[in-house]
């Protein structure tokens, strides 16, 4: 049988581009002795670590380390041979080029099959035996042979070539670097990028299969490396529409979500962003005190419990039970404000509802030392509401009229315009 003139010179091309790479020599030991392993296209080949220890003569621990410098840079792709949890499950080894695959012309020759690919055959010179060694310079030319169009085997003349033509060096797309001169700098950084792209594409897979916890989660991860980098993008932004579409007893396992590209499968209308209901609320600004006011405007709704302590406070006089009760009530009466109050004081984002956002807008910043501020503090006094305890410098009120003969009064008007406003708002809402 013909041999396949174009695989035996993939083989044999990689086999000298490592010679003349800027790997490391005991690195490219490593790799002619798992080229003497791999078939004539340069992949799919399974020593064992042990075996490559005996051809090499290195210790295992210098052979693993110079075939992770060898896949670093680019030289090897290692994958896994076999399923999880058996034992005969082993590394499998193929031949690349740092930054793509070999993708030049067949050159001619008439070797056989093997580890060691046969050069180009000269018709006076010596042929080197294995993927060593280059072919030696010869004056005479040697017929590149190339397929008849519609044929099998037939083969006719399309041109002599001097054997120095044919060499791998001197064909540009059999040179690892495509016309570039990559040193082992340049190999080395792009190894780097791909290790760089795989761990942001496995960091990704973890936040998306967070969202989805169900299925097994090595099939998923197959099916997400499985997918193209646009096809990821995608399914990231359509899964939490996804989600809220599907009920949770139709829920598929994630490999079966990825493989079949679910995500694909919504509607139009649920693709869209959905609207902001809730956001982040700054402690004393405009929705964080709106928030405040319109919570304690509604009665209180917070346990009061009366102890033996306080009973015995009560008994000997220390205080009436109308001031206890009053106490209670305002420093326990309004669970969300006290549940406000705790996230200010330990620094942590309060989240809340922004349908007060446009009564709140007009809210104008006051300052602790002013008479306004303590208009405001008489106002919470007056009515038993727990005012801000440590206020920062400025604080966002109902807007006031600080020229108002009677800031009482004003502070008082301010706050019903503002919960009347709320209360209107409410009432406009459909039913």
């Amino acid at each position: 049988m013909e041999p396949d003139h174009g695989a035996t010179s993939r083989a044999w091309s990689w086999r000298h581009a490592v010679g003349k790479s800027g790997l490391p020599p005991i690195t490219r030991l490593v790799l002619h002795t798992l080229g003497l392993k791999m078939d004539a296209t340069g992949g799919s080949c399974y020593p064992p670590i042990s075996e490559l220890v005996e051809l090499t003569g290195l210790d295992k621990k210098t052979v693993l380390k110079h075939l992770e410098i060898a896949q670093g840079a680019g030289w090897i792709e290692v994958g896994q041979h076999g399923f999880r949890g058996q034992k005969w499950k082993r590394n499998e080894y193929v031949a690349r080029w740092p930054g793509r695959d070999l993708t030049g012309e067949p050159a001619p020759c008439d070797g056989h099959e093997g580890g060691g690919g046969v050069p180009p055959r000269s018709n006076t010179c010596r042929t080197l035996e294995g993927g060593g060694g280059a072919p030696p310079p010869c004056g005479e030319k040697v017929v590149e042979l190339v397929r008849e169009g519609g044929g099998n085997d037939d083969l006719k003349v399309v041109e002599e070539l001097h054997q120095d033509k044919i060499f791998p060096t001197n064909i540009p797309n059999n040179s690892p670097t495509a016309g570039q001169n990559a040193g082992p700098t340049a190999v080395a950084e792009e190894g780097a990028l791909r290790r760089a792209d795989r761990k942001r594409s496995e960091h990704a897979f973890t936040l998306w299969f967070a969202t989805w916890r169900k299925g097994d989660v090595d099939f998923a991860r197959n099916a997400w490396f499985a997918l193209s980098p646009e096809e990821r993008g995608e399914c990231i932004e359509h899964t939490p529409a996804y989600l809220r579409f599907a009920k949770p007893s139709e829920l598929m396992a994630a490999a079966v979500y990825l493989k079949n590209r679910h995500w694909r499968d919504l509607p139009e209308h649920l693709l869209g962003t959905p609207e902001k209901t809730h956001g982040v609320a700054k402690p004393c600004g405009k929705l964080w005190m709106g928030t405040r006011l319109e919570t304690l405007s509604k009665d209180p709704t917070g346990p009061i419990h009366i102890t033996a302590f306080d009973e015995t406070r009560i008994v000997k006089g220390m205080i009436s039970r109308e001031q206890l009760m009053h106490d209670k009530r305002r420093d326990n009466g309004w669970p969300l404000v006290n549940a406000m109050r705790d996230l200010a004081r330990r620094r942590e984002p309060f989240t809340t509802s922004l349908a007060l956002l446009a009564h709140v807008a007009g809210f104008h910043p006051i300052h602790r030392d002013s008479a306004v501020f303590a208009a405001w503090k008489a106002l919470h006094e007056a009515r038993g509401w727990p005012f801000i305890e440590h206020a920062p410098e400025w604080i966002y009120f109902p807007a006031v009229d600080a020229e108002a003969e009677d800031l009482s009064v004003a502070v008082e008007a301010a706050l019903a315009s503002f919960l009347s406003a709320i209360r209107e708002g409410l009432s406009d809402d459909p039913v």
